[in-house]
């Protein structure tokens, strides 16, 4: 799938390819993206997760207006202390599927929301 490129500044997510997360001129199966930056990234298992394994999108500056995270290829609630957590630092937190967390992230960065996200592999 292609999604058509907002007009904003820094990555954007372009589609899905090879089981992954197209993103400028690279393809990562999990990701950490700002509107800095993409980096690829080996999460734990999401029951696992922790507000220490998203340091690098929650410390952007200035921060996020709110984190996506992209639960896989289904839609799974995160544990509720890893929320409680994100809540704590001053985030709000939004959890969906990873194909409609992408999606999400390109409409709201076409938007020019300062937001950050987290996608497990879409497999």
């Amino acid at each position: 799938m292609r999604m058509d490129k907002p007009k904003t500044d820094g990555p954007i997510i372009a589609g899905f390819s090879a089981g992954g997360f197209k993103v400028d001129d690279g393809v990562y199966r999990a990701l950490l993206i700002t509107p800095q930056r993409a980096d690829g990234w080996a999460p734990p298992p999401l029951a696992a997760l922790t507000a220490d394994d998203l340091a690098p999108i929650l410390a952007l500056d200035p921060p996020p207006e709110f984190v996506l995270i992209g639960t896989g290829p289904a839609m799974v609630r995160p544990a509720p202390k890893l929320i409680r957590a994100i809540e704590a630092l001053g985030f709000g937190v939004e959890a969906m599927d990873s194909r409609a967390a992408a999606r999400a992230w390109a409409v709201l960065r076409g938007e020019g929301r300062w937001i950050a996200a987290a996608l497990y592999p879409l497999d």
